[in-house]
Parts: C-alpha cells; sequence; structure tokens
C-alpha cells in the first residue's frame, strides 16, 4: 500500500477508525467522537492527512500539525497514526509514519514529535523502533474514563 492524500470520500473511513479509538481507548485523551465536518477541517488544514486504503476501504491514517503554536516551533512537527484494529502488526504504521516525516522534512520540519498514552506500551515499542527516543514525559497530563493518565512524549530529529 501507498499512502495518499485523503480526500472527501475517505471521511467515513476515517471517522470508522478514529471514533471506535476515542470511545473505546485512551490512546486518545479528546473526549468525543469526530463529526464529519470535523475530519473533512482537519484534512483542509493539515500539511498532509494521509490514507491508506485496501480494498476494504480506509486501513489507516497519519497526518501531522505543528507541535506548539508560534512561529519560534514551525520546524517542529507532532504526528497522529491510526489503523484498524484489524490491521495492525502488518507495517502499515511503519509506511504512514516514514510518509508523513518525509513530507514534513520536505517541508523544512527539523523534528517530528508523538505525544503517547503512557500506559500504551505497544506505540512506545513502535516508536522505538522507528529511532525515537523518549524525551519527556507528563504526569497525569490526561484525563479520560475517569483516570488520569501520563502523556510520554516521543522525538525524531528528521535532519540526523
Amino acid at each position: 500500500m501507498v499512502p495518499a492524500p485523503a480526500t472527501a470520500d475517505d471521511i467515513p473511513g476515517i471517522a470508522r477508525i478514529w471514533n471506535r479509538i476515542v470511545r473505546e481507548t485512551t490512546i486518545t485523551f479528546w473526549p468525543e467522537e469526530r463529526s464529519p465536518d470535523q475530519i473533512a477541517a482537519l484534512i483542509a488544514e493539515r500539511p498532509a492527512f494521509l490514507v491508506l486504503r485496501d480494498a476494504d476501504g480506509v486501513a489507516g491514517f497519519g497526518t501531522y500539525s505543528q507541535f506548539r503554536g508560534g512561529t519560534g516551533y514551525a520546524r517542529s512537527q507532532e504526528h497522529t497514526i491510526y489503523l484498524d484494529q484489524d490491521r495492525r502488526g502488518a507495517g502499515l504504521g511503519r509506511i504512514l509514519l516514514r510518509a508523513l516525516e518525509d513530507h514534513a522534512r520536505a517541508r523544512g520540519a527539523r523534528v517530528m514529535i508523538g505525544g503517547i498514552t503512557g500506559s500504551n506500551d505497544g506505540s512506545i515499542a513502535f516508536h522505538r523502533a522507528m529511532g525515537y527516543a523518549e524525551w519527556g514525559r507528563i504526569p497525569a497530563a490526561g484525563w479520560k474514563f475517569g483516570a488520569f493518565h501520563d502523556l510520554v512524549l516521543m522525538g525524531r530529529d528528521l535532519s540526523a
């Protein structure tokens, strides 16, 4: 599979993946499901919003945006990658992350950051395998399902 820019036709597949994660997991601290209009706005405003498609539709998606506001952070980006639960472990996350890094690097980005729930051992291991290091841990930064959760910031220097 080759990542492609998301289109309006991908919104239902993106919503299916994203909203299940919102409803059922602490992978994201986002409290409510994303509407089709919200997803369309994110596709339009992000520097890249990529999808992987197969015969069954959207298998996963990835996007990035500036890490924090202001021109001082213009070269620091934060990514989001979500896969359909039945397609994990097949290398799709690697494909999406490398495509996002390449896109960001071509636009002058210096670092790529992932914000990961502290209990998400799979994502932490994935990022380590992809050359990311833990750059910080913020205890109890997120609240979801009646509990506080740590936020782990992992990053990679794209110029290295």
